[in-house]
């Protein structure tokens, strides 16, 4: 399976946005940790563990992932999002 999660950054920090439906089938729901945010169906990884975490799933399990970023100099709206709850 080949995808493509968007990579946000802003000045202070980084998040991974991957669809729920991902740590579903790789079984991480229950790995991710409330520093990660979640707005509707999208997840948006923190970049210090949980990205990490999802990497090497997504790596053990056959999927390429290749990461578009997107980067902001001004504060990221998903600091705003409700934190991760699996």
């Amino acid at each position: 399976m080949q995808i493509r999660p968007v990579f946000y950054q802003d000045p202070g920090h980084g998040w991974l946005a991957v669809k729920r439906q991902w740590l579903q089938a790789l079984g991480l729901e229950d790995r991710i940790t409330p520093y990660s945010y979640q707005r509707g169906q999208t997840v948006y990884l923190e970049e210090d563990c949980d990205m990490a975490h999802f990497h090497e799933a997504a790596k053990a399990n056959g999927w390429e992932v290749n990461y578009l970023p997107k980067h902001t100099n001004g504060r990221s709206p998903i600091r705003s999002y409700d934190r991760y709850i699996p």
